[in-house]
């Protein structure tokens, strides 16, 4: 047996910290120096040990007849590992054959067990380079595994699959080592021997990554990248992650696209948010990404664009921003916010209940919103189950009676429009109906309850579960609509959370994130709140219970308040909701015999 060898820092201002307003549209920031270890392993540093084994052709244990691996770096040979292996089996004749090594030849050679660890050695913190990596590192796991080696799980070339990825059909027939050796003139011509073969793929390596070096692959990251499945117009885009910041934040993918009228336009494709940037940015050019649209979406996009966030809350918010801004083609969640309705209990001398867009400036009762059009209609029936108000939409009169419906006749509407009720009446039933809407859900229930007694004794329990269902989805709809409108309501909160990077402040308005800042340690936070506070995003009062931002921006920042271990600075308004509502507030019924 034969073997030779031969920070980035981010800027701050005094007293600021790092505090920014969050104002509409897109704000540049300072960009935080990336390290070294951000701009990947250059490949003239990387120790490359390419391996090659003969085997018995078996898969059984101590079947590797021969050993050989070449250590480059840099283009210059380190050392070379070469030895025999007594089998301690017998080497079939067409084995033999091929490769030129007899029972004869391995008979004084030495055991697999006194070879492994002295490989291992020679191969340890390499970039473990085979012809078909799967072959030899399969046989080398399983060695290991024989005879009580750990596996140092090395990163590991295969330059099968490289060339597949560099080189063109009609440029070589196949990428069979002799092949891929006569097409770039290796040295070594490839005979079926460890070490000679070793030899030869170091020169295709050498060949290999020439190749890629002019298509802008120059990082040990990139290589990798090469022998995965990306298709080739994704994996030319990735020099757009380039210069993104290692920091987190928001990204945006971008392309020039032709209008209507002809006319080149931005347009945002895809919005999104990480704690690395840089990191997440690059996997949309690797085989990590494995979504036809974000494929698609790559394939036209002609840059990044990159928000840097002083805290977790700032990006959440700042993508819901954008993407209700922009309503980005890839982006298939939270692209449509304008589609929430409202429940309306209206104004008039016999209100009644309706779903609305939007909630207006009109003294009128908004509960809500709902996600969806079905929600708000479940929760308009279980009010219609609890109480007999009028479900017609037709303007009725205090004075002169009009025809009833069907609802009167079944004991399911009070007929105000017939004048069975007066408006005083009426009056106290919708006052009960408000009552549960803003204060108590208790009284929804308990109306409900002798119509679920009848169906239960009557064994209709797909009509009872339809029943039940309502109540659910209204208590639900009851402590969103109370958690929404309480932060809607409140001109102003400062509050901090401590984390291990500092304290992360933020200033809310009426529901809506106005500024964000970040003290790091050994800064005051009451300061930076003050800073913060300072240059805040002015915020107008909105109309009734809806919050001055997007719905999802509010409850992000519901969230965020409601965390373990976040401190109240500062509070303007009653930051509260009912005790009487969502589900901890049903009422047990029991159904007697």
């Amino acid at each position: 047996m034969a073997s030779r060898e031969a920070c980035g820092r981010r800027a701050s201002v005094p007293g600021v910290s790092e505090c920014r307003s969050s104002v509409r549209g897109v704000t540049s920031t300072a960009v935080i120096q990336p390290s070294f270890a951000d701009l990947g392993r250059p490949l003239s540093q990387v120790t490359f040990c390419v391996v090659d084994l003969e085997t018995t052709g078996s898969t059984g244990d101590d079947t590797i007849t021969e050993f050989g691996a070449v250590k480059v770096r840099g283009g210059e040979v380190l050392g070379e590992f070469q030895t025999l292996v007594n089998p301690n089996t017998h080497i079939p004749a067409l084995v033999a054959v091929l490769t030129g090594i007899t029972d004869q030849l391995v008979a004084d050679a030495p055991r697999l067990p006194e070879v492994l660890p002295s490989f291992l050695e020679f191969a340890a913190g390499c970039v473990l380079v085979a012809h078909n990596a799967g072959f030899d590192t399969g046989f080398l796991k399983r060695a290991c595994a024989a005879h009580g080696y750990p596996w140092p799980n090395p990163e590991v070339l295969d330059t099968v699959a490289l060339a597949r990825q560099v080189l063109l059909r009609d440029e070589v027939p196949n990428v069979k080592l002799g092949t891929l050796a006569a097409h770039f003139h290796a040295s070594t011509e490839p005979n079926h021997r460890a070490l000679s073969d070793a030899r030869a793929t170091v020169d295709v390596l050498h060949g290999l990554l020439e190749r890629v070096g002019n298509l802008g692959c120059d990082s040990l990251e990139d290589l990798l990248e090469f022998t995965r499945k990306v298709s080739p117009e994704r994996r030319a885009k990735r020099g757009l992650a380039k210069g993104v910041p290692n920091a987190p934040g928001v990204y945006q993918f971008v392309a020039d696209l032709l209008g209507a009228d002809g006319l080149l336009r931005r347009q945002v494709l895809y919005v999104g948010k990480s704690r690395n940037l840089r990191r997440r940015v690059a996997s949309y050019f690797t085989a990590a990404e494995t979504r036809p649209r974000i494929d698609e979406m790559v394939r036209i996009a002609t840059g990044v664009e990159t928000v840097v966030c002083r805290t977790p809350l700032e990006a959440d918010v700042l993508e819901l921003r954008l993407i209700a801004a922009h309503s980005p083609r890839y982006n298939r969640r939270s692209k449509y916010p304008e589609r929430q309705v409202w429940l309306k209990l209206t104004r008039e001398p016999f209100p009644r209940l309706s779903i609305v867009k939007a909630v207006a400036d009109d003294d009128a009762l908004y509960f809500g919103p709902f996600r969806r059009r079905l929600a708000a209609e479940q929760a308009m029936l279980a009010l219609y189950d609890a109480f007999p108000i009028r479900q017609c939409t037709t303007r009725l009169s205090p004075r002169r009676a009009t025809s009833p419906c069907a609802l009167a006749g079944m004991e399911r509407c009070c007929a105000p429009c017939e004048l069975a009720v007066t408006p005083e009446q009426y009056a106290e039933l919708t006052d009960r109906v408000r009552h549960c809407l803003t204060s108590d859900v208790r009284p929804l229930v308990r109306g409900v309850e002798p119509r679920l007694r009848r169906l239960v004794l009557a064994e209709r329990f797909e009509d009872a579960a339809v029943l039940t269902d309502r109540l659910e989805g209204f208590s639900r709809a009851a402590l969103r609509h109370h958690r929404l409108a309480s932060l809607a309501g409140c001109p102003q909160i400062v509050a901090a959370y401590r984390t291990d990077p500092g304290w992360e402040i933020h200033v809310i308005r009426y529901g809506r994130l106005a500024a964000a800042a970040l003290a790091r340690p050994g800064e005051v936070p009451q300061r930076v709140a003050r800073d913060a506070v300072a240059v805040a995003e002015w915020v107008a009062q909105p109309p009734g219970p809806a919050p001055a931002a997007i719905v999802e921006e509010t409850e992000r920042i519901a969230d965020w308040l409601e965390r373990p271990g976040v401190r109240l600075i500062e509070l303007e308004g009653e930051w509260s909701w009912p005790l009487r509502i969502g589900p901890a507030a049903s009422v047990q019924i029991r159904i007697g015999a």
